[in-house]
């Protein structure tokens, strides 16, 4: 991966590689959970401690092959009788089910090994499956497969279950006699054939659940691939998706049917989109909590609440602790944070509404900036019900306005407004006749004027 972050910790989806290799283990409901870790596993612990802090961790001291990862694994259980199921943290698409599946082939076959495999088009880079009537024979590497070996489709995909007793006498009796120098885990297949034990392997038809991620390519590409199953899922639920190639959605994002996603779209972490909403396009939400029938056009919003029927944008950006009420409108260039706006209450143009309680049905007039911090503090402003404030103001925190009150365009607002009242900061506005003719002759300002005055310069200073 060259990177400083684990390879497993790497996302699809909004989630670690290794959080969908947990989860798909625990769907066998294990007596036992078990992560085996080596390179960079102070980060992988560390993560494991905040999504599944009841799996048991075995250390690898050295990356000596699948063998020796599964003698550690077993190490740290003890003595044991069953099944061990046996699986990988880099195949983010297999599923819980697929491994359900496997442990009942396995009692079903009564074998003492199962091999999960699937059919390849280019199997080139894996084990192949070597089978002799419908048994498995033996699993070859690539490095260590003869021409016809090589030819085989057939693909070993990593996921096994074995008995405890036969896996543990054949990880012991394992070598490095092959071309890698490692010791194969699938050489334990050869060891239970030699006790007369049956080998079985279960073809898993969709293939791509036993791709692995070794680069940034191929984590891309199965990022592309399971965004695809996500929507498809969603879809089949009800949600229109527009253009599913340029909409993505995180594993934990929930929506409701109706729900409408327009190109351009990301929903991320835990938001959630109530039935009839329309979201995009070009619109990312993360964390964020949309209501019925809200439409929201290219906003960028991050820990936020937007009420039923209300609108969103474009180009508004909802920063955290945003929340907006029944049929309020947050609008075109506005930034809010920390932000209540009650129901019906608009924010429209060009604002920054931040550190504030906007009341029901209180419209801010454009261009208004809630100046919350004065390089120091962050204050709080309050605007009442039903309030108006005009154009281009500035509201000083911690400042109050009461419910029913007006705001003139232009006012800068340092102290209470009552309810009812008309504040008005600002200067007195003075006009200076017959400046453009003095101070601007010749531009094409004191043309217009002239025209408009119907009077040349010398008669407009006569005037005077």
């Amino acid at each position: 991966m060259k990177s400083a972050t684990a390879k497993v910790l790497h996302q699809l989806a909004g989630r670690s590689m290794l959080s969908y290799a947990v989860e798909a283990a625990s769907a066998v409901e294990p007596e036992h959970l078990v992560v085996v870790v080596g390179h960079q596993r102070d980060q992988v612990t560390a993560h494991l401690s905040e999504i599944a802090p009841q799996v048991v961790t075995a250390v690898q001291e050295q990356q000596n092959g699948t063998g020796d990862a599964v003698r550690s694994g077993l190490a740290a259980l003890g003595e044991l009788a069953g099944e061990v199921v046996v699986t990988s943290g880099d195949v983010p698409l297999l599923t819980g089910e697929t491994l359900q599946s496997l442990v009942q082939t396995h009692r079903g076959e009564g074998n003492a090994v199962t091999v999960l495999t699937t059919i390849a088009p280019d199997p080139s880079g894996y084990g192949r499956v070597v089978r002799d009537a419908g048994e498995v024979v033996r699993i070859v590497e690539q490095r260590d497969a003869g021409p016809d070996e090589l030819a085989i489709t057939e693909i070993n995909a990593g996921i096994y279950v074995f008995d405890a007793e036969t896996l543990r006498a054949g990880i012991a009796q394992l070598g490095a006699d092959n071309a890698q120098g490692e010791l194969y885990l699938t050489d334990v297949i050869g060891f239970a054939r030699g006790l007369g034990r049956r080998v079985g392997g279960s073809v898993l038809t969709d293939s791509v659940q036993a791709e692995g991620v070794n680069d940034r390519i191929q984590l891309a590409t199965l990022n592309r691939e399971l965004n695809a199953r996500i929507l498809r899922r969603w879809m089949a639920e009800g949600v229109t998706v527009i253009d599913p190639d340029t909409t993505w959605v995180h594993d934990s994002v929930d929506l409701a049917a109706d729900v409408t996603l327009l190109p351009g779209t990301s929903l991320e972490g835990a938001t959630s989109v109530a039935t009839g909403a329309v979201i995009g396009p070009d619109t990312t939400l993360v964390d964020v909590e949309v209501g019925e029938r809200a439409h929201v056009v290219r906003t960028h919003g991050t820990l936020a609440v937007i009420g039923a029927d209300a609108e969103v944008g474009p180009f508004s950006y909802l920063r955290p602790g945003t929340q907006l009420g029944v049929k309020g409108k947050i609008g075109a260039f506005v930034e809010t944070k920390n932000a209540q706006i009650g129901d019906g209450a608009k924010v429209p143009h060009l604002t920054y509404c931040g550190d504030a309680t906007v009341g029901e049905r209180a419209n801010i007039g454009a261009g208004t900036i809630f100046a919350n911090y004065d390089g120091v503090t962050k204050s709080h402003t309050m605007v009442g019900r039903g309030s108006f404030v005009g154009s281009d103001s500035v509201l000083v925190a911690p400042v109050e306005i009461a419910d029913g009150a007006y705001v003139a365009a232009g006012s800068t607002i340092t102290a209470a407004v009552g309810p009812g009242e008309l504040a008005v900061a600002r200067g007195q506005q003075r006009n200076i006749a017959g400046w453009v003719a003095r101070k601007r002759p010749g531009t094409v300002t004191s043309a217009a004027a002239e025209a408009a005055l119907g009077a040349t310069p010398t008669q407009q200073e006569d005037a005077q």
